[in-house]
């Protein structure tokens, strides 16, 4: 991986890793309960993807809840939306304590392990990047993510159990994606771009260091994602060690690479929502070239989305996002 990122760095043209899983369901004709229930399911649309469309990776897709439900959060399943927690587990923070520590492989983190290592094994021709969610974001889902920015401030003891048992629980999960014979995992800390800088370093970044001085090596790669506010946060990210840092749509790019050393890599951002899903190819491919445009003084930019591309997202504007960096290098 470290060979990676300097092909990347060294690259003269633009290169592409969106986080993209759920469009694959329009190739493998299955529904989203499929996809996040099973592992094979999910490897299927990772596969479709990978032999339609030059990315640099192949990614798994980012689901939040999954984490919280090997704790034990009740979460809501439909057939065509994608899994939310029902209800918060722990009614009070004061309630860490009784918190007892998943095995890895429960629920349905077993599944995300088997798509991992099916990608990992029968796709030879680029890194598979498992996925899977932040401590910050994590403690927040257990506790509810509105009540944790009051318990930070009004029980900071507490908040920081519940952050050791939450990072205790993702340090091994990440270990197992390693395992798999994964390249490297993205994980997910969106609702670090909450916090002020100094907050984020406290209950965020120092967490996110552990996992990343866990795991990453110089053949797996620690992908930071935070779709936050996260200009002012960036010094907070570095901080994490993680080889690369993937940016969402909140926030200007120019206003992150300069922030960014030159050698890390820094993803994003074109909007998955409000443009991949819901603009026209036209203003897909615009949006894009210009974005490309803006980052051309910055060599360890890769083009991405700002966050996972939703179900639903027409076929022809994903092809129209390729497409504006295919012109582009032309």
């Amino acid at each position: 991986m470290k060979d990676w990122i300097n092909k990347r760095l060294e690259s003269e043209k633009r290169e592409m890793m969106p986080v993209m899983t759920y469009p694959g369901l329009e190739f493998t004709g299955k529904k989203i309960i499929d996809l996040v229930t099973n592992g094979e399911e999910h490897f299927r649309c990772i596969e479709a993807l990978a032999k339609y469309y030059p990315t640099i990776a192949s990614v798994i897709v980012m689901d939040l809840s999954a984490e919280a439900e090997a704790f034990g959060s009740k979460i809501s399943f439909r057939n065509d939306d994608v899994p939310t927690i029902a209800e918060k587990l722990l009614p009070q923070l004061t309630d860490v304590d009784t918190l007892n520590m998943p095995e890895v492989g429960a629920a349905r983190t077993n599944e995300y392990l088997k798509a991992a290592a099916l990608a990992a094994n029968q796709i030879s021709d680029r890194p598979t990047f498992a996925g899977m969610i932040g401590p910050y974001s994590l403690a927040g889902r257990l506790a509810d993510i509105t009540e944790m920015m009051t318990y930070i401030i009004m029980d900071p003891e507490n908040s920081h159990k519940l952050l050791r048992k939450a990072t205790d629980f993702l340090k091994e999960y990440a270990m197992k994606f390693k395992q798999t014979g994964a390249d490297g995992i993205v994980v997910a800390e969106p609702a670090a771009g909450l916090l002020p800088a100094y907050m984020c370093d406290e209950f965020s970044s120092g967490y996110m260091k552990e996992i990343v001085d866990y795991v990453q090596d110089d053949n797996f790669l620690v992908i930071l994602h935070n779709c936050g506010n996260t200009v002012e946060l960036v010094e907070s990210m570095v901080s994490t060690g993680a080889g690369s840092l993937h940016f969402g749509n909140a926030i200007n790019m120019k206003d992150i690479m300069p922030q960014v050393p030159e050698n890390i890599i820094a993803m994003g951002n074109i909007d998955p929502a409000g443009i991949i899903k819901s603009s026209t190819p036209e203003q897909v491919k615009n949006i894009t070239v210009q974005l490309l445009k803006d980052m051309k003084p910055y060599p360890n930019f890769v083009l991405s989305t700002g966050c996972d591309v939703p179900p639903g997202s027409p076929k022809e504007n994903i092809d129209a996002f390729f497409d504006a960096l295919h012109v582009f290098n032309k």
